[in-house]
């Protein structure tokens, strides 16, 4: 759950909707066309650009139109229930098209197919193929099954894949940022989370072939880098992906890359390279990344560390590992290194199991202590499989989870007003991703506190860094000139 999608506020089950993104043309005359549509977090938008190289070395171009192609793949999320139903609700509508063209191959990929296994060829009859997040690379071994008349499934996970050797093909990027995955899978064992049984256990890439993959990206244009996990703070490596070979590597005294060193190695390439990260968990959050952050001007001054509850016996039925004063004392070392001016975001869940008046009012009060940036908001949504649906009940009605979620929601929006009033009259620098996208006439990047900033585009390009000067706001964006 902690990793995020690009939604910065979710105010009830009407908007609860799953970020989407279908890859764009990238095909040559001749190869056949595949289509690929994916949901909810950044990983997963990082890992359809994996498999659409797996795919190209297998004579595969992507297309963005759903009606030409050949074949189909929903790379799915299973955070929350809202996220499976849209894809069901995908499914029927490819029905339809899978009858004009019987020849179309359907596939279903990531969490909700490792989830689901092989409900989904029993149930979803036009579903050909299903492939778990650790199987990417028999991609084009399934496709040929099926081209040979059958139905084809592998979701096994591992606790050795981190793709490290493929190169992405970056079709998901404005060639501006680019997300870098550096670890796999989650041991956190939230209770309400599908995550580790989806994406399984973690395991860390080389740190040698995350610099190699940000070098490149750089020369190649790229401004911008975050680097991507489940639980950045957590990577670490001894010469070893697999995490339990890791940690005895290491207890033998191999010297590790902990997440604080690959940040400096990565920062070290350019000042000219942006770096970013996401996400991190409260309990591995240490001073030695705090010191690391202010050290280099172009690692960004923004971390996402989500809370879920601000109420300690909510957090520890949650599973969570750290109560709301350690999650205060990280907050604090934040502010006392890096500054008040330092963004901060979270998630929240309203409507946990059991979870009291008072308990949700604490939350309110440490939203009120931290002054978050922006935070992602949802009610508490029931996982099958996951601890919490296993040994609690889901006792919260609906009308409370919502009515609590819009408090949340609320309390938000006023602390994201006043926190970007703050920016007015001072300087910014931004880097340029592209046009706003209300107008032509003017260009929006982010500042170092990932907040947008909008200004009129004069002579300026995508891909440079200025300097703005805030002169208004709302609690979304910042508006601005160039000086």
């Amino acid at each position: 759950m902690d990793l995020i999608s690009d939604i910065d506020i979710i105010i009830d089950e009407k908007v609860e909707v799953c970020d989407t993104k279908i890859l764009p043309d990238n095909f040559k005359a001749g190869q056949r066309k595949l289509y690929i549509e994916s949901y909810g977090c950044q990983m997963n938008f990082s890992d359809s650009e994996i498999v659409a190289s797996v795919m190209q070395k297998h004579g595969f171009g992507t297309t963005s139109n759903v009606e030409e192609a050949d074949l189909v793949f929903l790379n799915t999320c299973s955070i929350r229930e809202k996220a499976e139903q849209t894809v069901r609700f995908r499914l029927d509508h490819l029905n339809s098209l899978k009858k004009k063209k019987p020849e179309l191959i359907i596939g279903v990929l990531g969490c909700m197919a490792e989830r689901l296994k092989t409900k989904f060829l029993e149930e979803e009859k036009i579903v050909d193929i299903v492939v778990g997040p650790d199987a990417y690379r028999d991609l084009p071994n399934l496709v040929e099954r099926v081209d040979e008349g059958d139905k084809a499934v592998n979701v096994l996970l591992s606790r050795e894949e981190t793709y490290a050797d493929i190169a992405p093909i970056r079709l998901n990027s404005n060639g501006v940022s680019a997300f870098i995955s550096i670890m796999r899978g989650c041991d956190n064992m939230c209770s309400f989370c599908v995550v580790p049984f989806t994406r399984g256990r973690e395991r860390s890439r080389s740190p040698e072939s995350i610099v190699q993959e940000a070098k490149d990206l750089f020369s190649q244009g790229y401004r911008e880098v975050t680097l991507l996990g489940q639980n950045v703070d957590s990577y670490k490596w001894a010469g070893e992906a697999n995490k339990k070979e890791t940690d005895l590597a290491i207890a033998q005294g191999k010297p590790a890359v902990t997440f604080a060193n690959l940040l400096e190695m990565v920062a070290q390439i350019s000042p000219d390279l942006r770096v970013r990260f996401s996400t991190s968990h409260p309990k591995d959050m240490t001073d030695e990344v705090l010191h690391t952050m202010a050290k280099y001007e172009n690692i960004c001054k923004y971390i996402h560390l989500p809370v879920q509850s601000g109420n300690s016996r909510v957090l520890e039925l949650m599973n969570r590992t750290y109560d709301r004063e350690w999650y205060i004392e990280r907050i604090d070392a934040i502010r006392r290194i890096l500054g008040e001016d330092c963004g901060i975001s979270s998630d929240m869940i309203a409507g946990f199991c059991t979870e009291t008046e008072e308990e949700h009012q604490d939350t309110l009060s440490l939203m009120e202590y931290v002054q978050y940036d922006f935070s992602y908001m949802f009610f508490y949504s029931e996982r099958p499989g996951t601890l919490a649906a296993r040994k609690y009940k889901d006792d919260i009605p609906m009308e409370v989870k919502k009515r609590r979620l819009q408090e949340i929601v609320d309390l938000q929006r006023k602390l994201s007003y006043q926190r970007n009033q703050r920016d007015v009259g001072q300087v910014h620098k931004v880097l340029i991703e592209g046009f706003s996208k209300r107008s032509q006439e003017h260009l929006q990047g982010r500042n170092s506190q990932n907040k947008v900033v909008i200004f009129p585009k004069g002579k300026h390009q995508k891909g440079e860094y200025v300097d703005v000067l805030v002169t208004d706001f709302t609690a979304a964006t910042l508006l601005g000139e160039v000086v």
